[in-house]
């Protein structure tokens, strides 16, 4: 994307308070913020972000972790996920790379989240960085 990496990274921070894929399923039909909310960009693991997940690991400007923690609502729901953002500046643009992993729960549940779930979250995140390029490329940082 034509964005500066400090910029996407900053965009990626608002992951903590919205998901910014399709508002109407992902985040209850609020509209993910179209501005950057100051003070986001300040990190600690164990971090809430998008309501299910935790911020496992990060290296500020270049990752973000999340992980579904141990006994919540989103590994309840989905199994234990693990999703990784990468930002890598390059020479006029930045790559910003997701990568999902899932441990689903045993059993018949656990094998139909593992052929469906990533199906689905192929449609989700997709959406989610298309929207997020759009931010970092036409709203900047302040």
């Amino acid at each position: 994307m034509r964005a500066p990496a400090q910029v996407v990274y900053r965009w990626l921070c608002q992951l903590r308070v919205a998901p910014y894929s399709y508002d109407w399923i992902d985040n209850r039909g609020r509209r993910s913020p179209r501005e950057l909310t100051p003070g986001l960009e300040q990190l600690a693991e164990g971090q809430t972000v998008m309501t299910i997940f935790r911020l496992a690991s990060f290296a500020w400007g270049r990752h973000l972790t999340l992980v579904t923690p141990a006994g919540g609502a989103g590994e309840r729901l989905f199994g234990r996920v693990w999703v990784s953002y990468v930002v890598t500046p390059e020479a006029r643009e930045t790559r910003l790379l997701a990568k999902l992993r899932l441990l689903p729960p045993p059993g018949l549940r656990g094998r139909l989240l593992a052929a469906l779930l990533p199906w689905g979250d192929l449609v989700m995140m997709r959406k989610q960085l298309l929207n997020l390029a759009r931010l970092a490329e036409t709203r900047g940082a302040p």
